[in-house]
């Protein structure tokens, strides 16, 4: 499972996402793609976010969580690393 949380992107980049994942909720986008594809689709993200964008990602992983979150640009809510632990901490 993969869940994007992407604050101030263009609806251009959100309609290009729509295709690979849902988006219940504007600016999330939840779905089940490869690893491949989930990489591909974050760098492309990453790359034509543009300036003031902020995105966090939430994938599985064998962490003692069960997922790790990566974060880019200017997202309201930042990843904290508490001793091995990543939280999430709102930047407000």
């Amino acid at each position: 499972m993969t869940i994007l949380l992407l604050d101030r992107v263009s609806p251009s980049l959100r309609g290009e996402l729509s295709r690979w994942m849902l988006e219940p909720k504007a600016g999330v986008f939840v779905g089940r793609p490869s690893a491949a594809v989930r990489d591909r689709l974050w760098k492309r993200l990453c790359r034509e976010a543009g300036t003031d964008a902020g995105c966090l990602m939430i994938t599985h992983a064998t962490t003692e969580q069960g997922y790790c979150i990566e974060s880019f640009g200017n997202p309201k809510r930042i990843v904290v690393d508490f001793e091995g632990l990543q939280l999430v901490k709102s930047r407000f």
